[in-house]
């Protein structure tokens, strides 16, 4: 499991004053991150895309990171009004809005166990048996709750890649939480083997990454990098996300250089 000693922004916290109801989220989370099943998923995921392919982290680390970048990102989009339709669309509620998006956060990547190619839909079969189990577990999802509540959550999930269009807002949070995980923690195992590729470089150079209330958004994403290479990882990557996310009129991302030795760019602004 790769590790991270870089901040991951503001975390979710469960005790904190949200601008969303979390009830159900409290009840549901607790058990996911416990559960055996789920647990052994995010271990297994990153043998294909570490262990046997090279890449960058997709193991727990990179759940936990993005599950918490996407609770943050949901926060601050309900704290600017923002409106979420995936829930709604399905007649469910409010409640459930935050429950949709941690669940897809953290089964997003299970296809890896299958293949990291087109692993977004190998992630739906299997993503759709956890569900089955997990949710009746809860008494405030009937039958007709569970069905709805996992269309939405599997339509979160295939559309955190970039080849499919989110149709909701809780699928567009998920697509680009997906992207923030970037900092060089996530890319220690292939560097440290050696790894020279644009993306371990390009992650290398990203020190911080930090999510607050815009200035005329709703969210404002603040990237500090320690070299040019980081680029890459934001106007390559991280836009790619952000375009057809639904969310683009809503984020800023402002990334700056920090290193004076390095000026090749000292800022860029999405």
């Amino acid at each position: 499991m790769a590790e991270s000693t870089e901040s991951v922004g503001h975390e979710y916290d469960p005790d904190a004053d949200h601008n969303f109801p979390d009830e159900r989220l409290n009840a549901v989370l607790p058990q996911v991150l416990d559960d055996p099943e789920i647990t052994t998923y995010l271990q297994a995921q990153n043998v294909n895309a570490v262990t046997r392919k090279g890449y960058n982290d997709h193991g727990p680390k990179h759940i936990e990171i993005v599950r918490n970048r996407a609770l943050n990102l949901y926060d601050l989009l309900k704290g600017g009004d923002v409106a979420f339709n995936g829930a709604t669309d399905q007649g469910l509620e409010e409640a459930d809005e935050p429950v949709i998006v941690a669940l897809a956060a953290t089964l997003h990547d299970i296809g890896h166990v299958v293949h990291r190619d087109e692993h977004a839909y190998y992630s739906i079969p299997l993503a759709s048996d956890v569900l089955d189990r997990i949710l009746p577990q809860f008494e405030f999802y009937d039958t007709t709750d569970v069905v709805r509540m996992k269309a939405e959550v599997l339509h979160a999930i295939l559309c955190h890649h970039t080849e499919e269009d989110p149709l909701t807002t809780e699928a567009g949070v998920i697509r680009v939480a997906d992207a923030l995980d970037m900092e060089r923690g996530r890319s220690r195992i292939p560097y440290e083997k050696g790894g020279r590729g644009i993306n371990t470089l390009s992650s290398q150079a990203i020190e911080s990454v930090s999510l607050r209330p815009g200035d005329g958004k709703a969210v404002l994403v603040e990237i500090e990098m320690v070299n040019a290479a980081g680029v890459y990882q934001v106007d390559n990557l991280l836009k790619a996300k952000l375009r057809d996310s639904g969310l683009e009129s809503h984020i800023r991302i402002v990334a700056v250089n920090t290193k004076a030795d390095d000026q090749l760019v000292e800022r860029i602004e999405l």
